[in-house]
């Protein structure tokens, strides 16, 4: 520890001379409290901080992001069980509303990650009050946009349902009116979604890895009892059939909202700071929002038109691209999770000037990732033979999805290392370069080779071999970018 005290010459505490306190951070950085002269005498309070990069706080911070990750896709199957027992026509109308609001969620994560990467870099610097505004101000955007959209969303859901499902008969028409009554209802959790969103980002910044998981999970848990109970009318709830579903999504949504809200209360308060938006941090905060939103446009251009294409080829096909692109989803999470670790840690660690630290951990990041990555890739290609087999019995799917499933198994290493060069960019608030990498992989890499294969008929080898190319873009920009070293001047200039 680079104690000031000690080259200060501080006397060792005795028996007569209690120990300085310490306040722990609740991750693994420790924050020693401690006094240094200034000038000719006076002295100020300061602050130093211990570097923990090692594997297991990167192990730490991981495990809690996985789970933050992870735990809304679960619900959202018990939640397509249980409304898929009312009937096909249900089941459709709660898919094309949860995609809606995935969107939405999806467009919207700066929130998160862009809220972990300024508050990581205040906190590195020992100002956790700062690390704190920054949730208190990404908070009043959540709340704003989030009441924008429920205004927007509200008397447009019909619509927006008979373009996505159509009405050309009586089936689509009632899916239709049905997606939109559950739009309407959902769409009133939306403020609380972001919100949380908002609070994980910040206590990600601080590194609290405990309390995000269990505000999501209690949340969470609410809704899962309310969908079962209200859906089927089960027990002492009434039967509300398919607005159920909405229901109990936007109490659980509450729940978790109104946890992470009064914890940033309680924080902003023991920090002395107020709650009134500031002008200044919410315009930084939506600067960086604007390069994260449009990366993630990208990523939904990208994904949208290889589904377009592979359904043009046939329904063994799309069917076979969908189920491996579901995989690859399922990793993009876990690599998600280990990015988020380098954000946290980066950022801390840039925001204190500590730049060795800073490179220390992108090296012990993108190494974990890529042993990760290419462990599960070994684990995909011996199962090659199986693992397809409990997703469907279908023949033709299972011949058609053996030319993805190469490209998928061969994609993860490469991932493992652009996922965790993503993070450490996105901790130092590198953000523009990011979605200028993003752009020039789509419009360079992904579109040509999808719309070529279409013109061409090269069919799914086509539309992975442009996802392969996305990612060879992506991955030697961020590297090129790595060994720049300009990564670490921008955190460090933004702290």
């Amino acid at each position: 520890m680079d104690g000031v005290a000690a080259q200060q010459g501080r006397r060792r505490p005795g028996p007569d001379r209690p120990r300085p306190r310490r306040r722990r951070a609740s991750s693994g950085i420790r924050v020693q409290r401690h006094r240094h002269r200034r000038g000719s005498g006076g002295a100020t309070a300061g602050v130093a901080l211990t570097d923990d990069a090692g594997v297991r706080r990167i192990a730490t911070l991981t495990v809690s992001a996985l789970a933050v990750l992870i735990a809304p896709p679960l619900y959202l199957l018990l939640d397509l069980a249980v409304v898929g027992r009312l009937g096909g026509r249900e089941l459709a109308a709660l898919g094309v509303g949860t995609l809606v609001l995935s969107v939405i969620s999806t467009q919207l994560t700066f929130l998160s990650y862009g809220t972990t990467a300024r508050s990581a870099r205040r906190f590195g610097a020992g100002d956790r009050a700062g690390a704190v505004e920054e949730g208190v101000q990404a908070s009043w955007i959540a709340m704003a946009v989030g009441a924008l959209l429920v205004a927007i969303a509200y008397p447009s859901a019909p619509a927006i349902m008979r373009v996505l499902v159509g009405a050309a008969s009586e089936d689509s028409a009632v899916v239709a009116a049905d997606a939109a009554q559950w739009l309407r209802i959902a769409m009133f959790g939306v403020p609380l979604i972001l919100l949380s969103m908002a609070g994980n980002g910040w206590m990600r910044g601080v590194q609290d890895t405990r309390r995000p998981v269990i505000y999501v999970v209690v949340g969470l848990s609410v809704a899962a009892v309310l969908v079962v109970g209200l859906v089927h009318g089960l027990g002492p709830f009434p039967r509300l059939g398919l607005p159920g579903s909405a229901v109990a999504n936007v109490v659980g949504q509450g729940v978790t909202g109104t946890l992470f809200a009064v914890r940033v209360i309680r924080e902003a308060s023991a920090e002395s700071k107020g709650y009134a938006p500031d002008r200044s941090i919410i315009v930084a905060q939506l600067t960086m929002a604007r390069d994260l939103v449009v990366r993630s446009l990208s990523f939904q251009i990208c994904f949208v038109s290889a589904a377009a294409v592979a359904a043009r080829f046939g329904v063994a096909q799309v069917a076979a691209h969908q189920l491996v692109l579901q995989l690859w989803e399922f990793m993009a999470l876990f690599l998600d999770s280990l990015a988020i670790a380098a954000q946290a840690l980066v950022g801390a660690a840039l925001g204190g000037g500590r730049l060795r630290v800073a490179d220390t951990v992108a090296r012990r990041v993108t190494g974990v990732s890529l042993v990760a990555a290419t462990a599960m890739g070994a684990i995909f290609a011996a199962g090659a033979g199986l693992i397809p087999r409990i997703f469907t019995s279908d023949d033709a799917v299972l011949d058609a999805i053996g030319v993805p499933w190469w490209f998928f198994v061969g994609m993860l290493p490469i991932a493992g290392v652009v996922f965790a060069l993503d993070g450490v960019l996105l901790g130092s608030g590198d953000a523009a370069f990011l979605r200028t990498a993003t752009l020039t992989g789509a419009l360079v890499g992904f579109l040509p080779l999808i719309w070529l294969s279409l013109v061409f008929d090269w069919g799914l080898a086509g539309v992975w071999s442009g996802l392969v190319v996305f990612m060879l873009v992506r991955l030697a920009t961020v590297v090129w970018r790595i060994r720049s070293g300009r990564w670490r001047q921008a955190g460090a200039e933004r702290k």
